[in-house]
């Protein structure tokens, strides 16, 4: 089979591989015109860096073949599906192919688990190995690590990777085992992200391939064995706390045919990005996992933003004054992201902001904040929500 038939093989799976994906077109995309020809082609992804840059991402895997029996997985030891595998040597040579013809500019390697996570690590090692030192080939590569890998492992696909990751895929070692009942959670997927965080703290970051050691980031499985909103984002805190992950993914549950899972629905879209949102309030607008709005089944609201909600029920009696408060204060106000509320502390040297014209040019969403704010004092209009 040709290389590059064995790579379409495997892109069954990237709707389940979370990677630094962008939902929405950009316009920025150099190869954006053949994009989606370019994507009937191969398992292409519009990828949205670490470092604010934008790429064509190829994600694909050493190999679709795999000993686990994860119950919601398309590649499930038990499902008849077909199946390839690449040697490093014809993947390597495969990406640098597709790089030097423009068609991308990085590549998020997985793999099924086959002949154990040691073996199969070595694999996506090599591939990565081959690419940085016979090509040196310096374009972005994210590298999976496998459940049960070696430390060693973890190091060296630290030294080759821009960034690294481990699916838990569940909050906890009760939902993984209705979820993935042949992974061991603490043993084979926390202890990697533990051994992340050391090689961090007792390692030379020179020892990487670009002098800086890897991002790290996990994914969840959402939807399909019952965990809540709770659960979800206290592991999620408790991993940036510990293990200083830069991302978590949340993937909604999709059922696959000849799965056990296949009768399950699938989760409700607007779940996801729910969850999304709430991330990034812990991550980048400095709310307490304590102040988010959930529901009594522990819950986000699918239907409200929940920077929004908290907003109606904490901000509405006490408007926050634009022309006095700090920078914490000022990113809780819906409207207003980190971005435009340093443009507001940047304007308050220049003299008093006093109406809400202001604030529209600097690029704040003044329908959403309006009714959340005071401007020398006073409220600013705002159109009442009809319900």
């Amino acid at each position: 089979m040709d290389v590059f038939e064995k790579i379409k093989l495997t892109a069954f799976n990237v709707p389940f591989e979370a990677a630094e994906d962008i939902r929405a077109p950009n316009p920025n995309l150099d190869c954006l015109p053949k994009l989606e020809e370019l994507k009937a082609r191969f398992p292409l992804t519009q990828a949205h860096l670490p470092n604010g840059r934008t790429i064509p991402l190829l994600k694909t895997m050493q190999s679709s073949a795999c000993e686990r029996n994860c119950n919601y997985c398309c590649f499930r030891a038990g499902r008849d599906t077909p199946r390839a595998s690449l040697t490093p040597d014809e993947l390597a040579a495969a990406v640098v192919k597709l790089t030097r013809a423009g068609i991308v500019k990085g590549l998020f390697l997985s793999s099924g688990l086959a002949s154990g996570g040691i073996r199969t690590q070595d694999r996506l090692i090599s591939t990565a190995e081959i690419l940085r030192y016979k090509y040196d080939y310096k374009d972005y590569i994210h590298l999976k690590i496998m459940p049960g890998a070696e430390k060693d492992q973890v190091l060296r696909a630290m030294q080759l990777a821009d960034r690294v990751s481990i699916n838990l895929e569940a909050p906890n070692e009760t939902n993984l085992s209705r979820l993935a009942p042949q992974k061991a959670f603490f043993a084979e997927l926390l202890k990697p992200l533990e051994m992340i965080e050391s090689i961090r703290q007792t390692e030379s970051p020179h020892l990487a391939w670009n002098g800086r050691w890897p991002s790290s980031c996990t994914q969840f499985v959402v939807g399909a064995v019952g965990e809540t909103d709770v659960d979800l984002l206290q592991t999620t805190v408790t991993l940036r706390q510990k293990f200083q992950i830069s991302r978590a993914y949340y993937s909604n549950f999709s059922p696959v045919i000849h799965t056990p899972f296949e009768n399950l629905p699938p989760s409700n879209p607007w779940r996801q990005h729910r969850l999304y949102q709430a991330f990034f309030l812990l991550r980048d607008y400095r709310f307490d996992f304590e102040e988010l709005p959930f529901n009594p089944k522990g819950d986000l609201n699918p239907e409200v933003d929940p920077k929004l909600l908290w907003a109606e029920h904490h901000l509405l009696q006490a408007p926050i004054e634009i022309n006095t408060s700090d920078y914490a204060q000022l990113i809780k106000i819906p409207g207003i992201g980190p971005q435009s509320a340093k443009k507001i502390l940047e304007a308050r040297t220049y003299g008093v902001i006093r109406d809400i014209h202001t604030l529209h040019k600097m690029g704040i969403a003044t329908s959403r904040a309006s009714k959340f704010i005071l401007l020398n004092g006073r409220r600013p209009p705002f159109q009442p929500a009809l319900f």
